[in-house]
Parts: structure tokens; C-alpha cells; sequence
């Protein structure tokens, strides 16, 4: 048998088909493409039909019913439901529904019938290629669909005081705005600050993010707002809207497509409010968020958005970092769009003085005011509140605590190091006794009030006993040496305070020296941030801001407040660990690795600048020898005259 110019045996023929020979071998290799790609379809579902189950308990069927899951592709990488409704009908099955769910990458389709439902599987199926960059689908029969749905932030009232106005300005005026902030070019914005996730340039006033402030004193006297924004003012005072005051400071952000901006409010002490904000180029959805409520708002090209109220001031708004927007269908289901470039521009009024909203949760004033009264109940119930509040709680995590202090910080090793061999010195709060035996020359002693932490240091074989540091029971003049690191905040009013560094002082002989470190309120330096602050990765790679974590925090904690709350007499705010401080006498939530997961609220002063020195300086007996700031505390030396 001769095929071509190559002869073939007959024990290579397999096939006969319109008189035409194949050759075995190459029947045989397309069977096992077939077989091969049946088997990688199959691992797929069934790879895909496990999370569908472990997401919303849905299970596969074994027989054809009403209900069809497309299993890898959904609203998460960009399927929109006309793609869907398109190739299911050239399959000629009839769809009855589709469900899409935000942030998954499956969805589902109720047919009209059982026969179109076996019409869209067959044709659907391991072959039509809706996936990202033309991947094949790979469908299932479900029992059913999902009973739950995550909730998507659509088809809800917009918070109190947000109003968007759509096609506010014409495609014209758009021009002419770009055109005046750019640099010539409608489509480029030229940037002043190259942030994360956007380019920024300010007109007016600069608005500076490491404080979330402007300096009211700094006008851009160069770069004013320009004058083609002039027309908008007239128009807003022909709406229906209250007066609104001309803005004096201009944001513009440039978002190429992928890009966005964190949830935030903001300051409310900068800017009265409304805000305004004007979106150009193309649509984008913006998300408010308050707690656990979430509103969807897609903000058409060319319209205004009006923040003012409760929108303003209690709800955070931001944009997710994404290449495609879900959007709400007129049928009630979602869909996609792919975003585009585009460019906003936000109006804001200054403020000149100090908020005086109704809504504290996320205000910078309410949230750093400190009331006398507040004051005169810490002094009242110090002793109270620090036995609460500190030294039962410190009992209660004494091990957990350990196990996350275990690294002497350099400057305070670097200050044991420097005392001569034999010197005697005390570890006033010495907690677990890390740094007890950081200078083994030294003869160390450590005093605690926690009995659980003392455990660990005597378990450590060192040299410590129970006190208070307030009446240490220690001999006058008799140490060479004292540190107290991270123990004074603990104390609730400033004679506490005092008297705690009076102890110290007491102690030291003539010439002896002491250390120490208190938590500061500012948790920058030269717009540095700390170390604690460093550790907040998803404010850090600007997945959320403080603010919207302070929101999260302040609803999980409702029920443990008003426990544990009952019994305080001094309420005060509970600080979101790893964010700045917004106030100086505040609880700290310290949450335990057991099954119970049981948060626990810690009583911190936190200090401002040079506070801690004017400790010192009111006592005669000591000379200040250093004064500075370590990752986040405040630090002091002192020496016995």
C-alpha cells in the first residue's frame, strides 16, 4: 500500500474511511489528545466542584437537570452576562436566568427545559472559549443554585447626603478641564506625586498624605485653581442643592486602568464639607463603606459627585485597584466592564478650625479632644483601673505576652552594656526577663506585679520578686543602675506617673542611672513610620486605610465593650492596634491564639513630646542626661546628683 511517496505496511492501517487509509499510529495519537483532554477536563470539575461546595453548598449532579454551573469563569476575570447569554444561545439551548456572583470566578444558568439544558452542556462545555485569554469553559449540572449569595452593594439607597448628577458637563467642558490641568494634551495629566495606585497634582492648597492634612499657611500661590473651572460654581447655585461655597484646593487624580485609591474620609478637621467630585474620561464604581454596610456607586464620565453629611463625614469611600468593574444589569444580575483611564477631580473648601460634626467615629477632632472630666476620672479610679485593666489582664496573658517579647531593643542593651562588671541594677517591670540576662556581668534584679510573668522569668532561673513600682521595696541609694521599659504608660494620671520616676530616682545611689521607654503618641518621626506602625501590612501596600479599619474594629467590638465595659468606670476609646493613636489614655485590645480567641482591653497613656521630660524635670534630686525617640517610644536618661 503505498500513501504519498512513503510505503506502510499493513499492520500500521487501522481505519478505512471513504476508500482513504490512516495510519495507526496517528489514530492512535489523536485518541490520546481525546482521552488526555477528557482527563484534564475532568480533574478541572471536579477541582472546581469542591470549592463551589465549600463556597455556597451547592453539589454536582450525576444527571441532567434545570441548572448548569459554569465552573472556571465568572465575574472575578471579566465574564459578562451578554458573553454568557450570547454563547449559551448559539449552542441552541434556551437560558431562563443567570446568577453572578461578585469576586467568584464561577456562575450559574437555569434553562427552560432539560433539553436545553443538555443543549448548552454539550455545546458549552470543554469548548467554549470565554475563559481569560481564550481558556475553554468547563461546565457541571448543580442540585441547585446557591441559597446565600454574598451581598453585592447594588440596588441600595445611597447613604444621607451623597448626590450624583450625571452628564454635568458636556464632552466639550471635559476637554477644556483636562486640558487646564494637563499640560496640553486632553488625555495626560501631568503629576506632582506618583502614588501607589494613581498620580496626584494639587492645586490651592498641597494636600499632604503623611499627616491626611493641609498647611493652611502654604497656599500654592503658583498653581491656583484654574480658571476654567470657574463656569462649574454658577451652575451647581442653578440646581435645587443648598448654597455651596466656591472650593480654594483642587485634587487631580490620573487612574490608569488597575489603579485606585483606598478606602478613607476625608480629614475632617482640613475641609468643611460638601466634597466634590467630578469624574472624567470614563466610569468608574466607587465603594462607601460604614461598618458592615457596603453601597456600590458607578460614577458615569462627566457627572459630579456631591459627598456632604453623613456620606462626608461617616462613611469611607475608595476605589479597588482593578482592571474591571462589576456592574448591576437592568434584569437585577451583574455584569462587567473593563475600565479605561480616567482622570478626577475633587474640590474641597478648607476648614480653618476644628470639626464640629455629629458623627465621631471617624473625626480627627472628637477622636483627640481630651476633656477635663475625663482627666478627674482617671485620677479618681487610677488604682481601680490599672488593677483591671493591667494587671489582671497582663496575669491572664502573661505566656501568650511572653512569647512575643523575647529581642532585647538595641539602645536599651546598648545601655546595660555600658555600666561596669559587678554593677547592680533593677529591672523595674521586667515582664519575662529578656533583658535580664542581657549583660552577664551585671548582677540583674527583676520586680513585676504580674505573678504569670514572673513564672517565666523565675523559670528562667533570674534573680526577681513581686511589687509595685510605686512603692519599691528596695533600699534607698543602693542601685547603680535602673530601667523601666514600656511600664510607666500603664500608670492612669500624671502623680502615678511622677511618683513611679520618683521611686526610680530614690533607689540610685549618687551617679547611678536610669532608663526609660514609654509609648509615644506619634507614631512617626521626620515621616518615618515605626515599627508598629510597619507591621499594618494592608494599610502599608494600600489594600485599606486606618480609618476603615477603625470602622472594623469598633463593630467587632460592641459585645465586648459592654461586657467588659459593665464593669469600668472610666469608658474610654479602644485604640486599632497598629494604626496611629488618635488619643493619649485609650485601651489597647490584646487577643489570645486559644480556641476561645478572648480580646482583652489594656490601659496605655500614650505620650506626647518632651511630656516624659518635664516628668523628670520636676524632680530636684536628678540631671537629665539624653533625651530621644526609639521606633515609637519616648525615651529619657537620668543620673542621681
Amino acid at each position: 500500500i503505498i500513501l504519498s511517496d512513503k510505503h506502510v505496511s499493513f499492520s500500521d492501517v487501522c481505519t478505512h474511511c471513504s476508500g482513504i487509509f490512516i495510519p495507526h499510529s496517528v489514530s492512535m495519537q489523536h485518541v490520546e489528545q481525546k482521552v488526555n483532554k477528557a482527563k484534564k477536563a475532568d480533574k478541572k470539575q471536579r477541582r472546581c466542584l469542591a470549592i463551589i461546595k465549600s463556597d455556597c453548598n451547592v453539589c454536582a449532579s450525576d444527571v441532567p437537570t434545570l441548572y448548569l454551573a459554569v465552573l472556571n469563569v465568572g465575574l472575578s476575570n471579566g465574564l459578562t452576562e451578554e458573553t454568557l447569554l450570547a454563547t449559551a444561545a448559539n449552542t441552541g439551548g434556551q437560558v431562563s436566568q443567570v446568577l453572578m456572583l461578585p469576586s467568584k470566578s464561577y456562575c450559574f444558568l437555569v434553562c427552560a427545559s432539560l433539553k436545553d439544558a443538555e443543549l448548552v452542556y454539550r455545546g458549552m462545555h470543554n469548548l467554549a472559549t470565554i475563559g481569560q485569554q481564550g481558556a475553554v469553559a468547563y461546565l457541571s449540572y448543580v442540585t441547585q443554585l446557591p441559597k446565600e449569595t454574598e451581598e453585592s452593594g447594588w440596588q441600595k439607597q445611597l447613604p444621607s447626603g451623597l448626590i450624583l448628577l450625571p452628564n454635568f458637563i458636556s464632552v466639550e467642558e471635559e476637554a477644556v478641564l483636562l486640558n487646564a490641568v494637563g499640560d496640553g494634551d486632553a488625555g495626560a495629566v501631568r503629576t506632582e506625586d506618583t502614588l501607589k495606585h494613581r498620580h496626584v497634582k494639587h492645586f490651592g492648597y498641597e494636600f499632604l498624605y503623611g499627616s491626611n492634612n493641609v498647611d493652611p499657611m502654604q497656599p500654592l500661590l503658583e498653581q491656583p485653581i484654574p480658571s476654567a473651572c470657574d463656569f462649574l460654581w454658577p451652575r451647581l447655585d442653578n440646581t435645587e442643592l443648598p448654597k455651596i461655597l466656591t472650593p480654594d484646593q483642587l485634587t487631580v487624580n490620573a487612574y490608569e486602568p488597575g489603579q485606585g485609591i483606598p478606602p478613607h474620609v476625608d480629614t475632617h478637621s482640613a475641609f468643611v464639607g460638601p466634597i466634590l467630585s467630578l469624574s472624567l474620561q470614563s466610569d468608574v464604581v466607587m465603594d462607601f463603606r460604614r461598618n458592615n454596610e457596603l453601597v456600590h456607586v458607578l460614577l458615569p464620565r462627566r457627572s459630579l459627585l456631591i459627598m456632604s453629611g453623613e456620606s462626608r463625614y461617616d462613611w469611607t469611600h475608595g476605589i479597588k485597584p482593578k482592571h474591571i468593574d462589576v456592574l448591576a444589569t437592568a434584569s437585577g444580575s451583574l455584569t462587567t466592564q473593563a475600565r479605561s483611564k480616567r482622570t478626577s477631580l475633587t474640590f474641597r473648601r478648607l476648614r480653618r478650625g476644628p470639626c464640629d460634626c455629629q458623627f465621631p467615629t471617624l473625626c480627627d477632632t472628637r477622636q483627640t479632644a481630651v476633656p477635663q472630666a475625663l482627666t478627674e476620672a482617671l485620677a479618681t479610679h487610677a488604682s481601680n483601673l490599672e488593677q483591671q485593666n493591667v494587671h489582671e489582664v497582663y496575669d491572664k496573658i502573661a505566656d501568650h505576652f511572653s512569647d512575643t517579647r523575647h529581642t532585647p531593643w538595641p539602645q536599651v542593651a546598648d545601655f546595660l552594656n555600658s555600666f561596669d562588671a559587678s554593677s547592680v541594677v533593677l529591672d523595674v517591670g521586667c515582664g519575662n526577663g529578656k533583658y535580664l540576662g542581657c549583660n552577664p556581668q551585671l548582677l540583674s534584679i527583676g520586680c513585676d506585679r504580674s505573678m504569670g510573668l514572673l513564672g517565666v522569668s523565675n523559670g528562667r532561673g533570674q534573680s526577681v520578686f513581686r511589687c509595685d513600682c510605686l512603692q519599691l521595696p528596695v533600699r534607698s541609694a543602693s542601685m547603680d543602675g535602673c530601667i523601666s521599659i514600656a511600664v510607666i504608660h500603664h500608670l492612669a494620671s500624671t502623680e502615678r506617673r511622677l511618683a513611679a520616676i520618683r521611686e526610680m530616682a530614690r533607689v540610685l545611689r549618687p551617679g547611678g542611672r536610669a532608663l526609660i521607654y514609654v509609648w509615644a503618641k506619634d507614631q512617626r518621626k521626620n515621616d518615618r513610620k515605626s515599627a508598629y506602625l510597619r507591621q499594618n501590612k494592608a494599610v502599608n501596600k494600600e489594600r485599606t486605610t486606618e480609618q476603615a479599619q477603625r470602622q472594623k474594629l469598633a463593630q467587632q467590638l460592641e459585645g465586648i465593650e459592654l461586657e467588659q465595659q459593665q464593669q469600668m468606670q472610666v469608658p474610654l476609646p479602644v485604640h486599632t492596634n497598629r494604626t496611629e493613636f488618635q488619643q493619649q489614655d485609650v485601651y489597647v485590645p490584646w487577643k489570645t491564639k486559644d480556641e476561645q480567641r478572648t480580646t482583652f482591653l489594656r490601659y496605655y497613656h500614650v505620650f506626647e513630646e518632651q511630656e516624659l521630660e518635664q516628668l523628670v524635670s520636676q524632680l530636684p534630686e536628678v540631671v537629665l542626661l539624653r533625651s530621644y525617640y526609639d521606633q515609637g517610644n519616648h525615651c529619657v536618661i537620668f543620673e542621681r546628683k
